[in-house]
This record gives C-alpha cells, sequence and structure tokens, in this order.
C-alpha cells in the first residue's frame, strides 16, 4: 500500500499546483494514480476522476485564472502552510527553517526556489517517506489541512476535494465538519475591499529581494520562477543524494 499512496500524494501533488498544459496532458495518468487509491471510498475516488476529466477538457486560460483567483488573492486558502499558523511572525521563519532541517536530515536537498511550506512541495516530500511517516506527517497538520478544506469548500473550488482527500488518508476527514461554522463566519479576504486594506496596513520594502520574496507567495510568481529555472536548470524539486532515489518531478 505504500507505494500506491506515494502516488497518491505525487497525483495530488500535481492537482494543487498551478495549471499547465503539462497537467491537462497527464490528467488521465493522474487519474489512473489516484483511482488505485483503496484508502479513499468509491465516491471520492470517483469525484477526483471527474476532476481531472474537467481538467483534461477545460480551457487553459480558464483553468489559470480560476487558480490565481484562488490562491493569490488573500491569504485564507494559501498553500503555504504555516501561513495559517504563524502568519508573518518570526514563528513561521523558524518552522520553516525546522521544516528544511528535516528535508535534509532525510537525505533531499531542496533545489526549487520555493518556499519548504508550501503544500505541493511537502507532499513530494512525503512521497518519498514510509506509510508510517506519512502518517505521522498528516497528522500534525491535520487542523490546518481540515481549516483549509473548510475555506475551499466555501469558495467552492474543486481543490478542497485534494485536501479532504489527504485528511481521509489517516481517516480524519471528518474533523473539516469542525471548522465549517467558524469559516462561514470569517470576512472574506479576497474581495477588492480586502485586499486594499491588506496593502494600506502593510510597508512595501523596494528591492530585488522583496520581489523574490512575493514571487514566491503567489501562483503566478511561482511558475515565472519554475519557468527561468527550467531555461537554466533541469526540471527537478528534489536532488537526493544518490542517483537510485529519484522525486516524483525527476521522474517526471
Amino acid at each position: 500500500m505504500t507505494e500506491i499512496t506515494q502516488r497518491s500524494l505525487r497525483a495530488l501533488a500535481r492537482l494543487l499546483e498551478y495549471p499547465e498544459i503539462a497537467l491537462q496532458q497527464a490528467a488521465p495518468e493522474l487519474a489512473a494514480a489516484l483511482s488505485a487509491e483503496r484508502r479513499w471510498t468509491l465516491s471520492m475516488r470517483d469525484r477526483l476522476g471527474q476532476w481531472c476529466e474537467r481538467i483534461a477538457a477545460a480551457d487553459l486560460l480558464d483553468l489559470q485564472a480560476e487558480y490565481v483567483a484562488l490562491f493569490d488573492r488573500g491569504r485564507a486558502t494559501s498553500l503555504l502552510l504555516f501561513e495559517h499558523v504563524h502568519g508573518e511572525s518570526r514563528d513561521r521563519g523558524q518552522a520553516m527553517v525546522d521544516l528544511l532541517d528535516h528535508y535534509q536530515q532525510a537525505g533531499f536537498r531542496l533545489q526549487a526556489r520555493e518556499l519548504p511550506d508550501y503544500l505541493p512541495l511537502f507532499l513530494e516530500f512525503l512521497s518519498t517517506r514510509r506509510e508510517a511517516e506519512i502518517g505521522r506527517w498528516l497528522g500534525e497538520i491535520r487542523a490546518i489541512l481540515a481549516r483549509l478544506a473548510a475555506r475551499l469548500e466555501s469558495r467552492e473550488a474543486p481543490q478542497a476535494l485534494a485536501v479532504t482527500a489527504l485528511l481521509a488518508l489517516i481517516g480524519a476527514e471528518s474533523e473539516i465538519q469542525a471548522h465549517r461554522p467558524e469559516v462561514s463566519r470569517e470576512a472574506p479576504d479576497h474581495t477588492p475591499q480586502a485586499l486594499d486594506a491588506v496593502w494600506e496596513e502593510e510597508a512595501v520594502r523596494f528591492s530585488a529581494e522583496s520581489d523574490q520574496d512575493c514571487q514566491l507567495q503567489s501562483a503566478q510568481g511561482r511558475h515565472r520562477t519554475r519557468q527561468r529555472q527550467q531555461a537554466e536548470e533541469q526540471p527537478v524539486r528534489f536532488v537526493p543524494p544518490t542517483a537510485a532515489a529519484v522525486s516524483g518531478r525527476a521522474k517526471e
């Protein structure tokens, strides 16, 4: 079951990333990988398969516009895990350093210029772990995932299904219900008025470093960063210590 779950995690990581033509082309393969995961109900596997079919058939520009509207406007649905816990505090920086240390201890070096708490990247890391470790890591972030799933549900986003599926791997999908009432009372942070208020409150730093930091916070920015890297380097996420152990992205 471990190998099947590892493939499931890689497939969910792809579905949570900025949509590109490669995702549409791989949609049937992703659907097949997800359908093999017997930890999920038949209903969930069917819905995941239907989502893959929609991705394959949809206009790519529409998919990209939906993704940007969902993840680049406001922080409530951020795929940066520690933002839901620490916001922009110093504690978040330390948490990311600790996570990077876990990556390195496992024998991996972060190659792409990506924040370590980016959920698809984290799932790629998990896809190289054994079953017990996968369960432990998902258990540690289950509260973050449950709140994120509730927020994505409130936006009627298909990505809610991917996050719910992660919780279902450890039998914790029912925990989403505990967050739905509070999420329903949250003021939306993706409206023009809410976004303007954020810009007014935050100090703006003008530097090359701040520009790079902002890019890492947005789906479009991450996409542009990857495009530049693909023109300069091989398109891998993790570089393992030996050629025998490769990441899910290297296999692609």
